[in-house]
C-alpha cells in the first residue's frame, strides 16, 4: 500500500536539485535575490558603550573610584561623624589626634576630620554646579560658532582671545572683589574664566563634524540651527564634552580652593578645604593635621578627576578607531 507524501516535503526536480518546501520561509539567498535588504547591524547604546569604555581603561576605573569615594563620603558625612562642622569648644582647641578626634582639632576646638568631610560637600557642590554651567555654555557657543561660521565665528573667537589674555586668577579676584563673596558669585566667576577654554575645545571638535554629509543633509532639509546642533553635532562630540567636563572639574576645584585660601571664597566658618588651610597654617607646627588633612582631601579629588579624564580620553580614542564612529 503506497504512502501519501506530505505536501510540504521537499520536491526534487528533473535536474536533481531540491526545491524549497512549499509554505516554508524563504532562504536568505532567496530574500536577497528578491530585493529585501538584510537587517542593519545592531549597535550598542550610548550607556553600554560608555560602560565598556570605562572598563577598558584602568586609569579611568581608578579615577572614577576615587571620585566615587569622595561623593559617598560627602553624602554620608552627617552619619560618619558625631560633631558639627562649625561648632567648636575652646577648651579642646589645638588637640592632636586621639580616639575622640582622629585628626585632632583646630584653633577653635572644631573637629578637623568633621570639617574635612563636610568640606568635600562644599567642594563637590560648588565645583559640579560651576562646571556644569561652564560646559553647557561653552558647548553651545562652540558648536554655534563652528556651525554658523562667518562673522559669528570671528566675533566669538576674538572676544574669547581677549578674555584668555588676562590671567585667570586676576579675573577671579576682580569679579569677587566687585560683586562680593558667596557661592553664586564664585560660580559666575568660574564660568567667566573657564567658558572661553571650553569653547575653543568644543569648536575644534565640532569643526570636524560640520562638513559631514549628514549635517549637509540636515541643512538641505531646512532644519533649524538648534535642531542640527542637538541631533547631528552634539551626539558626535559627546566624548569630547565628557572628557572636557572631567578635566575642567579638577581645575575648578583648585580655583575654588585657591580663592578660599586667599580670603575671597567661602566665608568663615564654612567648612572649605582652602579656607581650612588658610586658617590653620599658622599652627602647622602644633597641629599639622589641621592643614594636612584638607590638603590630602583636595589632592586625592584632583588626582581622581585627572585620572578619570586621562583614562576616558585614551579609551574613547581607541573605541572611535575600533568602532568606526
Amino acid at each position: 500500500m503506497s504512502s501519501v507524501e506530505d505536501p510540504k516535503s521537499s520536491v526534487e526536480d528533473p535536474m536533481g536539485s531540491v526545491k524549497e518546501p512549499v509554505g516554508a520561509a524563504p532562504s536568505s539567498a532567496a530574500s536577497a535575490s528578491a530585493g529585501t535588504p538584510p537587517p542593519a547591524p545592531v549597535r550598542p547604546g550610548l550607556a553600554a558603550r560608555t560602560w565598556r569604555t570605562v572598563r577598558s581603561s584602568r586609569p579611568a576605573v581608578i579615577g572614577l573610584a576615587i571620585v566615587s569615594v569622595h561623593v559617598v563620603v560627602a553624602l554620608l558625612a552627617p552619619l560618619l561623624t558625631p560633631y558639627h562642622p562649625t561648632t567648636g569648644d575652646a577648651s579642646h582647641a589645638l588637640l592632636g589626634p586621639s580616639a575622640d578626634h582622629w585628626a585632632g582639632t583646630d584653633q577653635y576646638g572644631r573637629d578637623v576630620l568633621t570639617r574635612v568631610l563636610y568640606g568635600g560637600r562644599y567642594a563637590l557642590g560648588v565645583s559640579v554646579t560651576a562646571t556644569l554651567i561652564t560646559i553647557a555654555l561653552g558647548t553651545v557657543l562652540g558648536c554655534a560658532a563652528a556651525l554658523r561660521g562667518g562673522w559669528l565665528d570671528d566675533v566669538v573667537m576674538r572676544v574669547l582671545d581677549a578674555v584668555l589674555s588676562i590671567p585667570a586668577i586676576l579675573v577671579l579676584l576682580v569679579i569677587v572683589t566687585a560683586l562680593g563673596t558667596g557661592s553664586s558669585v564664585i560660580v559666575l566667576a568660574i564660568a567667566v574664566v573657564c567658558v572661553p577654554q571650553v569653547v575653543r575645545v568644543v569648536r575644534g571638535a565640532a569643526l570636524a563634524v560640520v562638513p559631514q554629509d549628514y549635517v549637509t543633509a540636515a541643512r538641505a532639509r531646512g532644519e533649524s540651527t538648534w535642531a542640527i546642533l542637538r541631533r547631528e553635532v552634539l551626539p558626535n562630540i559627546s566624548d569630547v564634552v565628557c572628557v572636557e567636563f572631567a578635566m575642567r572639574a579638577s581645575w575648578v576645584v583648585l580655583l575654588i580652593s585657591s580663592l578660599s585660601f586667599l580670603g575671597f571664597g567661602a566665608d568663615p566658618p564654612t567648612p572649605d578645604w582652602g579656607l581650612m588651610v588658610s586658617e590653620n597654617r599658622t599652627a602647622i607646627t602644633v597641629v599639622p593635621m589641621a592643614s594636612l588633612a584638607p590638603i590630602i582631601g583636595l589632592a586625592t579629588m584632583v588626582v581622581g578627576l585627572n585620572l578619570a579624564a586621562d583614562g576616558l580620553s585614551k579609551a574613547w580614542g581607541v573605541d572611535r578607531i575600533r568602532e568606526g564612529v
